[in-house]
Parts: C-alpha cells; sequence; structure tokens
C-alpha cells in the first residue's frame, strides 16, 4: 500500500433518492480515500437470468474515479436472487434447521452445480465491466464466507468421497480412527454412510464439520482462479473473513479455518465487531488484528467494522478515533466502516452507519473528518508499520469443534468452550500489554521457533505430530503455557489411551486421571501473594518430585492437588494450568510465566494498552491507548517524538479519556 485506507461501504443502489455527487463530497471531506461497493447487488446487476445491467456500478466507479477515491469491487456471490431460488429450489441448503427459504442471505449450497454456474457468470461479467478502471484497487471475493452448514444430498455424497480418500477407500480405518463401533454406528461399506447430521459420534461429526471448512475454503480459492487473470499486477485480492461471534466478534471461528482461507488472497481482510461505549476495551480489536496478521503472513484489510453500528454501540467522544487507531497498531492497512449510511429498509435498518438516516453531518461524521485529516498526516510515519513478537498462542480449529461436542465443564446449560479458554488467556496478555501472534497447526514447525513463549490453550485434540514440535521446542529453549484440556485426544477426537497429558507428561512433568467440575474451590499461588478461585474445570494433578508448584487448590478434598505447575525439560520450561482460575489469578499465572520467559517488557497495565512495532523507514513506533473514560498517566521511553502533538516524551505522560499518543524513535 502507498497510503493508509480510510474507507466505507458504500450502496447506492439502496438510496432512497439520488445523492452521489452530495456523498462523495461529505467523503472528501471525511478524508474517505476508497469506498466497498457491489457485493450485496447479484439482484441489481442481473434482474433476471442473463439479462445484465452493471450501470449503477459504474456510475459509483466513475463518479469516485473523478473525485480520487479508490474502489473495492466485491463479488455478488453470497446473496442470491429470487429467480435463481425459483429457477433452482434445490440450491437453498438443507440444514440442521431443515430446509433453507428463500430471503436471507447465505442460504444456498455453495457446492451446488446451478450456484456455481451462475455464480461464475456474475463474477465474469462485473470484471469485464468494472475492473479495468484505474482506480479499482482490488477485489473482495464473496463475504464473510462459510459453508453455512448445507447438508444436502451432494454435499453428502461429497464427504463420503472425501472420506474414501482420506482412509485410502479402508472403512475398517474409518471405523478404527472414530470409533463407529460405538451403538452400532459401524459402517462397513460406504453406501451406508449415513446422513451425518443425525450423528452422535464426535469424531465422525468434527471430521464433517472439517469438511465443511474445507468447501469455503476451496469456494474462496475457485473464485481467485476466476477473478485473477482479469487483474493488473497492481490489484490486490482479499477476502472480509470473519471471527466467531457473541453478540460481537468473539474468537476463532469454528466455520473457517482463517489459514486456508488466507491462501486465496494476496492480501487478507477481516470483519471486526466489538462492544463500545463503557465497555470498549480494545481487545476484540487486538485479537482480530492479530489473527488476521498471523493468517495472512503480514498488513491486513479491515473491510468492515462498526461506526455507529447497534444503539449499545454509539460510541462515546472520543472512541470512534481511539478505534480506529487501534486498528493501525495492529498492523491493519485499511480501516473501512460498515457503512456510509443508514439503511431506511429491511433487515439491517437500525445497524447504523457513518451517517444517520436523514443523511447530515453529525458527531460520528465529525470524528471521522478528525480522523481522515490524521490518517493523511501521519501516513509518512505508520506506513509500513510492522510487528516482531516474541510470544504466541496457537489455535486450533480442530480442538475447538472437538470442544463443541466435548464442552469443557460438562453439558450444563453453562457450557465453557474453546473460545472461553482462548479468550481468556489473550485477554490476561492483552492486559498485561503482552502483544502475541497466532500460531495454527498448519505452520506451527515452521514458526515456532521464532518465538520465547508459546501458549496453548486447550489444545484437546491434536496430532502426534503437531505434540511433537510442542515437545522439541521446549526441549530446545522455548517457554510454553499449556491449560487442562490439552493432548487430550487424538486429530480425530479418538481420546489417547494412556496417561493424560499424552505425550506431554514429561515436558511438563505431571498426570492425571481424575478431574472435575469445582465447586468453591480456591486458589492460592505457593508464594501467598495471591489468592483467587477456580471454576468450571480443573484437573487432580499428580506431579514429578521436580516439578516447582505455583498455584494450589485450597478446598479440603484438593489441598494436596497443585493447580499450576512449572517444569524444566531440556533447556526450556513448560507451566501446565490445572484449572481454570479467575481473572485476577489468571493475570498473575501469565505475568510470572512471561516474567520467566522474559517477555514482559512494559510496566503499564490495562487500561493502559501499548502496541509496538516499526514503521516502513525502520523506526520503532509505540502507541498508548487509554481505554478508559480517567485521564490516566502512563510509562512510556523519554526522548520520543510525539507524533501527533509535537515534543520529545519523558518517562511518563498523561493521556486523557478514550485518547491516545503515538511516539517515534527520533533516530
Amino acid at each position: 500500500m502507498d497510503k493508509l485506507l480510510y474507507g466505507v461501504a458504500y450502496y447506492d443502489e439502496y438510496m432512497p433518492y439520488d445523492r452521489l455527487e452530495k456523498d462523495i463530497l461529505m467523503m472528501q471531506a471525511a478524508g474517505i480515500n476508497v469506498v466497498r461497493i457491489g457485493e450485496s447487488t447479484w439482484s441489481t446487476m442481473e434482474p433476471q437470468p442473463g439479462l445484465f445491467d452493471t450501470s449503477h456500478l459504474i456510475r459509483v466507479i466513475e463518479a469516485m474515479q473523478k473525485a480520487d477515491i479508490s474502489v473495492i469491487l466485491g463479488t455478488p456471490t453470497y446473496a442470491i436472487p429470487s429467480w435463481l431460488a425459483r429457477a433452482y429450489p434445490e440450491i437453498l441448503a438443507v440444514t440442521d434447521r431443515g430446509k433453507e427459504l428463500y430471503g436471507r442471505r447465505q442460504n444456498m449450497d455453495i457446492t451446488h452445480p446451478a450456484y456455481l454456474f451462475h455464480a461464475e457468470r456474475i463474477i465474469r461479467k462485473m470484471m469485464e465491466c468494472c475492473v479495468h478502471y484505474s482506480n479499482v484497487i482490488g477485489v473482495q471475493l464473496d463475504n464473510e464466507t462459510k459453508a453455512y452448514g448445507t447438508s444436502g444430498p451432494n454435499v453428502q455424497q461429497g464427504f463420503v468421497r472425501y472420506l474414501k480418500q482420506k482412509f485410502d477407500n479402508d472403512t475398517d480405518a474409518l471405523n478404527k480412527a472414530f470409533g463407529l463401533d460405538y451403538w452400532s454406528n459401524r459402517i462397513d461399506a460406504w453406501e451406508d454412510v449415513p446422513d451425518v447430521r443425525g450423528t452422535i459420534n464426535g469424531s465422525l461429526g468434527a471430521e464433517y464439520k472439517r469438511y465443511l471448512r474445507k468447501i469455503a475454503a476451496d469456494f474462496l480459492m475457485w473464485q481467485r482462479n476466476i477473478v485473477e487473470p482479469y487483474l493488473r499486477k497492481d490489484q490486490f485480492i482479499t477476502h472480509n473473513t470473519d471471527l466467531n461471534w457473541t453478540g460481537y466478534s468473539y474468537g476463532l471461528n469454528g466455520e473457517v479455518d482463517v489459514f486456508e482461507d488466507a491462501k486465496a488472497t494476496t492480501v487478507l481482510g477481516v470483519d471486526i465487531y466489538h462492544p463500545s461505549q463503557s465497555k470498549l476495551t480494545g481487545m476484540e480489536i487486538a485479537f482480530g488484528g492479530d489473527l488476521t496478521r498471523s493468517a495472512g503472513k503480514g498488513n491486513y484489510l479491515v473491510l468492515e467494522t462498526e461506526a455507529q453500528g447497534f444503539p449499545e454501540w454509539l460510541p462515546y467522544d472520543g472512541q470512534l478515533r481511539l478505534q480506529a487507531f487501534s486498528h493501525l497498531a495492529s498492523g491493519a492497512s485499511m480501516v473501512e466502516y460498515w457503512h456510509w449510511h443508514s439503511i431506511h429498509n429491511s433487515f439491517e435498518t437500525y445497524w447504523k452507519g457513518l451517517l444517520s438516516h436523514d443523511f447530515e453531518e453529525n458527531e460520528t461524521y465529525q470524528a471521522a473528518k478528525t480522523i481522515g485529516r490524521e490518517f493523511r498526516e501521519l501516513e509518512p510515519h505508520l506506513l509500513g508499520f510492522h510487528k516482531k513478537n516474541r510470544t504466541a498462542i496457537l489455535v486450533s480449529n480442530t480442538a475447538l469443534t472437538a470442544v463443541d461436542y466435548f464442552p469443557i465443564s460438562g453439558f450444563s446449560e453453562n457450557t465453557f468452550k474453546y473460545n472461553d479458554v482462548l479468550m481468556n488467556i489473550y485477554c490476561a496478555l492483552y492486559k498485561n500489554n503482552v502483544e502475541c501472534d497466532i500460531l495454527f497447526p498448519q505452520d506451527a514447525e515452521e514458526r515456532i521457533s521464532n518465538y520465547d513463549l508459546v501458549i496453548i490453550p486447550a489444545l484437546y485434540a491434536a496430532s502426534e505430530q503437531l505434540l511433537n514440535q510442542i515437545c522439541r521446542y521446549t526441549e530446545r529453549g522455548g517457554h510454553v503455557l499449556i491449560t487442562y484440556k490439552s493432548a487430550f485426544s487424538d486429530e480425530n477426537s479418538r481420546v489417547w489411551a494412556d496417561r493424560q497429558p499424552h505425550h506431554l507428561t514429561e515436558v511438563c512433568g505431571i498426570t492425571y486421571s481424575h478431574f472435575t467440575v469445582p465447586d468453591n474451590v480456591g486458589l492460592i499461588s505457593t508464594d501467598q501473594s495471591v489468592q483467587g478461585e477456580a471454576s468450571q474445570f480443573m484437573e487432580l494433578l499428580k506431579p514429578n518430585k521436580d516439578v516447582e508448584i505455583l498455584v494450589r487448590y485450597t478446598h479440603s478434598a484438593y489441598e494436596r492437588y497443585p493447580a499450576v505447575t512449572r517444569h524444566s525439560y531440556g533447556t526450556g520450561y513448560a507451566t501446565y494450568l490445572g484449572c481454570q482460575p479467575d481473572s485476577d489469578m489468571l493475570s498473575w499465572i501469565v505475568r510470572n510465566t512471561c516474567t520467566k520467559a522474559d517477555v514482559l517488557n512494559s510496566k503499564n497495565i490495562f487500561p493502559i494498552i501499548e502496541r509496538r512495532g516499526k514503521n516502513g523507514q525502520g523506526k520503532q513506533v509505540v502507541f498508548i491507548f487509554n481505554y478508559s473514560a480517567k485521564t490516566q498517566t502512563a510509562y512510556c521511553k523519554a526522548g520520543m517524538r510525539e507524533l501527533i502533538n509535537g515534543g520529545l516524551s519523558t518517562d511518563t505522560i498523561i493521556i486523557d479519556p478514550w485518547n491516545f499518543v503515538i511516539l517515534e524513535e527520533t533516530t
């Protein structure tokens, strides 16, 4: 990128009246230099089969070109037109809920031949008509792509072919790997593979989820292969992957494999939506950025984030600006709002854009004008911003899916899942200002040695190969923090039949055979400096004699068992967390581990958040954010240049509520 991109999704076809010229003037005044268009417009582009009209896109592209505003084209394949559903009703996906009805988006079977035929035709028409304009800088493939749980006959047949290939056409191997003898689920002929939606076998069910993730990744690569021949060398291919959703973006998305999806792009994109107002912490922004930067192996694009968003997300004064620069501090090269204007009809009417329904200037728009101006002014200092972190978190879709089938806290209504473990650990790192990258099983062998500390949350299901990599990393001097429910089963969710945690007992210096859900179980550090409480899950660890005990249980039934241990292995160390502690105790454990690994390099703690890296000139840049409604004093390095207000930093700096400073090395 030769500039910082600041943009909006723009839907001229949704407007209640023609205001393109006025919108462009307002965009220019706000420093908006890129818009994304087209990804929702299949029915407008092809109102009837084979009848094409791209005039609404060309009109916007040409108007933006005159205004020197760049355009990202989104292929319009995630929402099908009504005529396609009428002509091919079998395109509508069959899912766990039954047959989809037409109306909502992402309701189709993305493997269906008729869908693929018509999707390819509309993609090619868009490319032929629109991509050659000089201000079109890239193409977004589809939109938040998943397989959408599609499970119709052709998908089930595809899954059988996938299984036959994976198990070399050997049903005995399939039965052994998945334990299908249980409850007479055994399969001895491929035509007997049942409808997977009814399976009670977690191994078979998890394999099907893996297959659905593969379908989504293959679909994106299929689109890339269509789009790429039309592009100039200076145009990028992106996709807006998204995170798990709990009312906002939270953790790893089990429906996609972001590492595999990234292969279809030349620059990966992401959609990040997060709590705001008093609940704004920046953690969701940071995690989404760290995940996307790591999967895409470099700077990334925020293709969607909130401006006003839901009513409860309307930002306080200063928060929109704080959020925008938080994205940059994680390595984003673009911040783009969904969307420019608020919509006057249908499902997302109250998901508000930068402008409200009256299209007039408002406080959010005024904040955007400040952001746009500062992006331009700071561009020479922030272009090429990149990171070299010493800590990583190993994440796993395989483990996530397995834990979905076997929740950590059992089968109670309040299930505790993989993302809860992951995000509790990430939150403790984040609030202690320990920045991290994300590792994936696919690239762990290649990248794990780059880090001084690797954190491994709830790696419930993992291959022997991945566990061997963890062992070698530790033996050769690495530090690991491994949580409970790790190394419990193989990659097929088949529980290991030896001492737990399988293959990590020597590394961690512990084993266990009992585990339970704690009830009123206290925790205390060995130095008695911190007390806390265990919840959700606990393992009754049996340590070797040479193991250091960091935390014990205080309950009379469990006080003889350690809760957290540390063990030297080779020239490295393994810290094992045998339960889910409360946030204060977890923070202490994380700080203790980071100190041992020598990766704790900030005196600041939340609500002061530091994000570090180097710019394209090789100079260190430090963002220091105040995520609170109170003025805060932050520690910083003296003698750095303050980029917004000028002057040199001292040992401490005062930061106003919901504000930040950016410091740059002077040499």
